[in-house]
């Protein structure tokens, strides 16, 4: 035996060739387990020990070598895989298989959107009133059935003007085309779209409002020389009536659009800087909304730029009514500084031209426009005063790009006095009376009052979007921090009297909720569409029935009750029955904003588009320095 200096392995080795030995004995003896032996022979040679064996070499067993599974991208362990493959089956059976027994055998509920909240449905409606009120040749998907092409005429005389004064939109319930309320009802839409888009395009209004604004901007445009650089005068009104007059006329006469048969005459004037800016204003806005369409976007800015220029002519600033018996008793103006801040500020975000932002921050514009005064006919918006809209447009300026010096003076002036604007509509200020049911009466308890409501409505509404988009939770009213929250409960407090929640339980938009207006100051409605055409004053019948209209001219907003919350439904009476395009244009303008359809907030950048960086660019970083 060999020994070794730690013991083990050479005197291991002996013992296994002393029981190779012991086990190789002779076949023949009987005590010997053939079988056994043969296995234990062949483990032997193979140099394989069974688990005795093994013990005496004072080793563990060895382990029995794991099987493995090649998935191509993960190998796993047989054991694992299978284990993976029991969990996956439990899992169906459990989970998997009652789901599918419920789609099949439960009868099946379909999912329904969230139902749009009564500002969009109202909004839906507003709209169609436009859709009503055209003028000319109409498209096929108009979508009022009572309605067909008219005043194809209109302006046929007029030499200058090729084809006429063709299209635009009828003011009322009249089939007279007063361009200047006109023009306002087109801006404040552009003004709407510029700022929700997105709730637009949520209810699939946008295309829509887009050919509304077209509509008006297009015929606008037929109303001067649109081709030069510089105009001298600008068509005013087509059709009409002097104070009772008894001739055939769009007052006296009560004839469908498609039925007139007397005189339109058409308005001009060589002065009138209000209704020039206004229509700056309209064709700026909407320039904006058309940015997608080069070529018409760049027209409506040439054209701007041309009746603003006519606008600020000094000898041509006598207002655009003055003198005109036609149109002072219907749509007087009773200045025009506040168009020429309205207009340049529309300019300004349509061109970039900064010049435009020097003219609606002048000291000198602000005085003579009474911007500072705070008088209550000042601080209400409406198709003959812009200035609170101007203002607030140009706080608009202040809060998202804050340009300084030199126009920070009169921004902050501007948005001082769009605070105190606001806070001159909430009830606890004093400021204006208010209805017993909830109206303010911004317009002294006169008749007609909805036009002036709604237009503060959307003020208010916007005006609380550009602070929160700001990170500004309030403003303060003296002593007094009012929170945006108090400003909207403004807004949809007015808006929601409106449409309904007032003492007469009447919703004053035609075709909204259960209880309208069915007696509207409107001749189309009133008439039947009997294929019958009455005369000028066969149509009086129409006009003095007591019968609701035969035709519902959807969304239309009345001119609405009086100081006592009185509501009388009654077609001769147009202080409470009449719509008009300025109105409906500051109602659907409220709505949008008050929407919650598309999410709430402002587009803070579009209206941005082209107004270059007011600074200069930071320059980039000095090159790392190298020795």
């Amino acid at each position: 035996m060999h020994t070794n200096h730690w013991g083990g392995s050479l005197e291991i080795n002996d013992q296994l060739e002393e029981e190779k030995r012991r086990i190789l004995i002779d076949n023949d003896d009987d005590w010997v387990d053939k079988a056994s032996f043969y296995h234990q022979k062949r483990n032997l040679e193979k140099g394989e020990l069974n688990e005795t064996q093994k013990s005496w070499i004072l080793e563990p067993p060895l382990k029995k070598k794991k099987k493995y599974v090649d998935l191509g991208c993960i190998v796993i362990s047989r054991k694992t895989l299978k284990w993976t493959l029991y969990f996956i089956i439990i899992a169906f059976v459990v989970i998997g298989l009652p789901i599918i027994i419920a789609k099949v055998i439960i009868p099946k509920h379909k999912l329904h959107p969230t139902p749009p909240d009564n500002y969009t449905l109202a909004l839906h409606k507003a709209l169609l009133f436009f859709n009503a009120q055209k003028s000319g040749k109409l498209p096929k998907n108009n979508g009022i059935s009572w309605r067909g092409d008219s005043g194809l005429q209109d302006g046929s005389n007029l030499t200058e003007i090729k084809g006429g004064l063709i299209g635009g939109y009828y003011d009322g319930g009249d089939n007279v085309k007063f361009h200047f309320p006109m023009s306002f009802a087109m801006t404040m839409l552009s003004w709407s779209v510029i700022e929700y888009e997105h709730k637009y395009r949520a209810i699939n209004e946008y295309d829509h409002v887009r050919d509304l604004i077209k509509w008006g901007t297009d015929y606008l445009l037929l109303t001067f020389n649109s081709s030069a650089t510089r105009i001298n005068k600008i068509y005013t009104q087509v059709g009409g009536s002097r104070n009772g007059s008894t001739s055939p006329d769009d007052h006296y006469c009560w004839e469908r659009p498609e039925d007139m048969d007397y005189d339109r005459l058409v308005q001009q004037t060589s002065s009138g800087p209000d209704l020039a800016g206004e229509m700056a204003a309209a064709f700026a806005s909407a320039s904006i909304v058309f940015k997608d369409d080069n070529t018409y976007s760049n027209k409506l800015i040439k054209s701007a730029t041309t009746v603003f220029a006519f606008a600020r002519d000094f000898s041509k600033r006598a207002t655009y009514s003055q003198g005109n018996s036609y149109i002072e008793p219907y749509y007087n103006s009773s200045g025009y500084w506040d168009e020429y801040m309205w207009g340049a500020a529309w300019l300004f975000y349509a061109t970039g031209n900064s010049s435009y932002l020097a003219l609606a921050t002048a000291p000198g514009l602000a005085r003579n426009a009474n911007a500072a005064k705070m008088r209550p006919d000042l601080i209400v918006l409406s198709w003959d005063n812009k200035l609170p809209a101007a203002m607030l447009l140009l706080t608009r300026t202040r809060l998202f790009l804050n340009p300084g010096y030199p126009y920070e003076e009169m921004l902050n002036s501007y948005h001082s006095i769009t605070g105190l604007t606001m806070c001159s509509y909430l009830q606890t200020f004093n400021v204006f009376n208010w209805t017993q049911g909830g109206m303010i009466q911004l317009n002294q308890g006169r008749f007609q009052p909805l036009q002036y409501v709604a237009n503060a409505a959307f003020l208010a509404s916007i005006f609380a979007d550009y602070l929160n988009s700001s990170g500004v939770p309030g403003w303060n009213c003296g002593s007094s921090f009012i929170s945006l929250d108090t400003l909207r409960s403004f807004a949809t407090s007015q808006i929601d009297y409106i449409l309904g929640a007032n003492p007469a339980n009447m919703s004053y938009v035609v075709g909204y909720g259960s209880r309208y207006p069915k007696h509207v100051h409107h001749r189309g409605a009133s008439i039947p569409n009997d294929k019958v055409k009455y005369s000028c004053t066969g149509g009086w019948k129409w006009r003095d029935s007591r019968n609701p209209n035969p035709n519902t001219i959807t969304g239309a907003m009345v001119g609405g009750p009086d100081k006592f919350d009185n509501f009388q439904d009654v077609r001769s009476n147009f202080s409470y029955t009449e719509p008009t395009m300025a109105g409906n244009a500051g109602l659907t303008a409220a709505l949008v904003s008050l929407t919650s359809s598309g999410g709430l907030g402002v587009d803070k950048n579009t209206i941005f588009s082209a107004v270059p960086p007011l600074y200069p660019a930071t320059p980039p970083p000095p090159p790392p320095w190298k020795p």
